[in-house]
């Protein structure tokens, strides 16, 4: 039960870093040009603590899981951020594209039965 979590938390804090990182962006367009101010920017900072928890918590993953079996998990990052894109940026999604995400899904629900 442990693992799970701990692979929900990587995948969360991942997609999380993901977003922050968006977020950061899209209030770039705001500045002036230059790096200075970018780099003061909460989004940024709230990125790479987010990506970099992400990584020692994945680290804990693969302690406990065959990469195999593990890394594909991940994969669940792509329906995260799909209906963050769709629902928080309100960016459009395809059929194509939610067919993939129910597709990767039900790869996820697959290999979840060997965890």
């Amino acid at each position: 039960m442990i693992t799970l979590l701990l692979l929900l938390a990587a995948c969360l804090l991942t997609c999380m870093g993901q977003v922050s990182q968006k977020f950061a962006v899209e209030r770039w367009r705001d500045l002036p040009d230059g790096w200075a101010l970018k780099l003061r920017s909460p989004w940024l900072w709230s990125a790479l603590v987010c990506l970099g928890l992400g990584l020692l918590v994945w680290l804990l993953v693969l302690q406990r899981l065959e990469v195999g079996i593990a890394y594909p998990m991940l994969s669940l990052n792509f329906v995260l951020v799909t209906l963050v894109a769709r629902f928080v940026f309100h960016e459009p999604v395809d059929g194509r594209h939610w067919l993939g995400v129910a597709l990767v899904i039900g790869g996820v629900v697959l290999l979840g039965r060997h965890v």
